[in-house]
């Protein structure tokens, strides 16, 4: 297969389904097109920048502009035709669960392509899976994905944990990489169908030392 091929085909998915969700946020808001174009933008692309920065390497998105198109026409489509989407908040969490698992492998490779330990590259995967949603949930007022009781987090944790480890047992990335993205969007989907969620901490008292 053709790795340079799929992993452009999942950057830009990414970056749609993601701002695509943003604007379905903008929505729920009934905010004017400039903040469906925020919202998307911030949600498209903002864990891709907070990883290249950290990383040390060029912007994704200043060096290819097309990145910004999709953003551009995510949120111009999403201000015409949302109204046309009776349960927008469920279209939310399923555009959410595809751009977090495509995300998540994306940022995983592309840290190893940068010479990252593996460890690293799992966070990675992580920060650029879920930081954009982030920034979108605490722009708009939202009660952050992050902090649903539902596996969130762990989705893309499970995506590009597994991406970096079949990568480092020798499976060809182009097969690592969509095997590691229907990983992370199952156990997404069991979270948003079933519930599924990680042990909590639950609050006990404290001991009494007197």
């Amino acid at each position: 297969m053709d790795l340079a091929a799929i992993i452009s085909f999942l950057d830009l998915l990414g970056v749609a389904v993601f701002a695509a969700s943003g604007g379905l946020v903008a929505s729920r808001k009934e905010m004017d097109i400039v903040g469906f174009g925020l919202m998307a933008t911030l949600t498209g692309i903002g864990g891709g920048t907070l990883r290249d920065l950290l990383l040390d390497r060029p912007v994704f998105w200043i060096a290819d502009q097309s990145y910004l198109i999709v953003c551009f026409t995510m949120a111009v489509l999403v201000f015409f035709f949302a109204h046309l989407v009776q349960r927008r908040y469920i279209v939310l969490l399923w555009a959410d669960a595809v751009g977090l698992s495509a995300f998540a492998v994306m940022g995983a490779h592309i840290a190893l392509d940068h010479a990252s330990s593996p460890l690293a590259a799992v966070v990675f995967g992580v920060m650029t899976a879920t930081f954009g949603g982030l920034a979108r949930d605490v722009a708009s007022g939202e009660k952050p994905l992050l902090l649903q009781p539902e596996i969130y987090v762990t989705a893309a944790l499970l995506a590009s944990g597994s991406y970096t480890l079949l990568q480092k047992l020798g499976l060809d990335a182009a097969y690592a990489a969509l095997i590691a993205i229907l990983c992370g969007f199952v156990l997404r989907a069991g979270g948003i169908l079933f519930g599924w969620t990680v042990p909590r901490y639950r609050s006990k008292a404290g001991r009494d030392y007197s």
